[in-house]
């Protein structure tokens, strides 16, 4: 494992790969070196076989308010007025977010506090969510003269169209209930409680066999934006290639004969 970020913090147990923002003084802002933190992190989780599935969480406040402003502001003072910036900025963005849908384990956010911009767009770029009955989402970049147009590559793959675009037209904050309502969130759980429900259902999920979690997160996200199709023909093979697997053999196994099953991960 590299050396840590100082505002990225590791904490695994049991299977499970709690990862940190600690950033509080900014409400953990996405600025480049956070993303950076958070893309060498999901890289080296993606190499460990200890790790089958990950939280992500944030001190302070905020999961995360999004992009950080401040950072951005200064580099217009740059000779090229910031261009080449904004365009590694938007660029390493889109690799953290397309690293949490392509990792090959399980992402689960643990939301506390706010969850915006392009923080929101992490809530949603992850496969499941917990948020605390206090937590609040927005795509608030209309009110400040930049569109939410990235946050929306996430935010409407996760809930219906007219949610997504009413959130990015007014840029209103949601609360935990509507966040869940609309499938930005799995569950509301009583404030403080995110990322402890969120690593209780991260060591559910982790007891079981690696290989078949990470080709049906494969297979999902492959076949989810197809025709019908497509869709069946990605899914069938899928469960072709897993009834091939020895855990799925052995799972099989253990069920008929009412016993724990032993996953080799193979």
């Amino acid at each position: 494992m590299s050396s840590p970020s100082p505002i990225l913090r590791r904490a695994d147990s049991q299977g499970v790969a709690t990862l940190t923002l600690a950033s509080p003084a900014n409400r953990n802002a996405l600025g480049l070196l956070m993303i950076d933190s958070l893309i060498v992190a999901l890289a080296e989780i993606e190499k460990d076989p200890a790790i089958r599935v990950v939280v992500i969480a944030g001190e302070g406040p905020a999961l995360s308010a999004g992009h950080d402003l401040r950072e951005m502001q200064t580099h217009r003072g740059d000779e090229d007025a910031g261009a080449a910036y904004f365009e590694k900025l938007m660029r390493r963005c889109a690799d953290l977010m397309r690293g949490v849908v392509e990792l090959s384990k399980p992402v689960i956010a643990a939301v506390e506090g706010v969850a915006t911009a392009a923080g929101c767009q992490l809530v949603a770029a992850c496969d499941l969510a917990i948020a605390g009955e206090a937590a609040r989402f927005a795509l608030p970049g209309v009110n400040i003269g930049l569109f939410c147009s990235t946050p929306l590559v996430a935010v409407g793959r996760a809930v219906s169209r007219k949610a997504a675009m009413e959130m990015a037209l007014t840029g209103e904050p949601i609360d935990a209930r509507r966040a869940e309502a609309i499938g930005l969130v799995n569950r509301v759980v009583a404030q403080g409680g995110a990322l402890s429900e969120a690593q209780a259902l991260a060591g559910q999920i982790a007891a079981r066999s690696g290989p078949v979690l990470a080709l049906g997160k494969r297979t999902f996200q492959s076949q989810i934006e197809t025709t019908l199709g497509d869709a069946y023909r990605i899914a069938s093979q899928a469960m072709i290639d897993n009834l091939a697997l020895a855990d799925c053999a052995e799972g099989i196994a253990a069920f008929l004969e009412k016993r724990p099953p032993d996953w080799s991960g193979r």
